[in-house]
């Protein structure tokens, strides 16, 4: 989908998650030149499971610690978080998972 299609917010946070889907988050990373790896659609669909689960976004820190519970502690550390997404892994999982930008993230 052509990025000019999507109705984002002025941060490039999706207006609507319901039309997610992962062309759409294609598109985005695209956007945030970011080359979507398995480890990229892990922990997308980590945060897209914990915000249906929870019905809210997390801060950084429980965001964290909630992936080291899932995925192991090698994944679930800022160092390995942040080479994935190196303009902050919380903000920019959210935005590539179509979720609303995380209340704590500036």
């Amino acid at each position: 989908m052509p990025s000019s299609h999507l109705n984002l917010t002025d941060q490039g946070f999706l207006l609507n998650s319901a039309e997610w889907n992962e062309d759409i988050a294609q598109t985005l990373a695209d956007l945030n030149y970011i080359q979507l790896t398995d480890s990229h659609w892990e922990i997308i669909s980590f945060i897209r499971h914990y915000y249906k689960q929870f019905k809210h976004l997390p801060n950084a820190r429980v965001f964290t610690k909630a992936l080291a519970k899932a995925l192991g502690e090698d994944k679930g550390n800022s160092r390995y978080l942040h080479q994935l997404f190196p303009d902050g892994p919380l903000k920019t999982a959210c935005k590539l998972a179509g979720l609303p930008k995380p209340p704590t993230c500036l």
